[in-house]
């Protein structure tokens, strides 16, 4: 049996739907980030991915060790 949450295919891969629970866990497993970490950069930058692939990149640049 497959799994769903790996064939699954955003209706518009250009933004991101947090209403939708598989589209959650979709841009979370194609981000490498977690839900929480995901709600917090679309409430930051907006639904658009590449935005929100910037936001989560700058949240991990700032958590870095100097």
């Amino acid at each position: 049996m497959s799994d769903v949450t790996n064939e699954f295919r955003p209706l518009d891969p250009g933004r991101i739907n947090l209403m939708d629970p598989l589209e959650v866990q979709y841009w979370c497993r194609e981000l490498g980030c977690s839900t929480s970490d995901l709600e917090n950069a679309v409430d930051a930058a907006g639904d658009h991915i590449s935005a929100v692939r910037a936001q989560l990149e700058s949240n991990q640049a700032g958590a870095r060790p100097g």
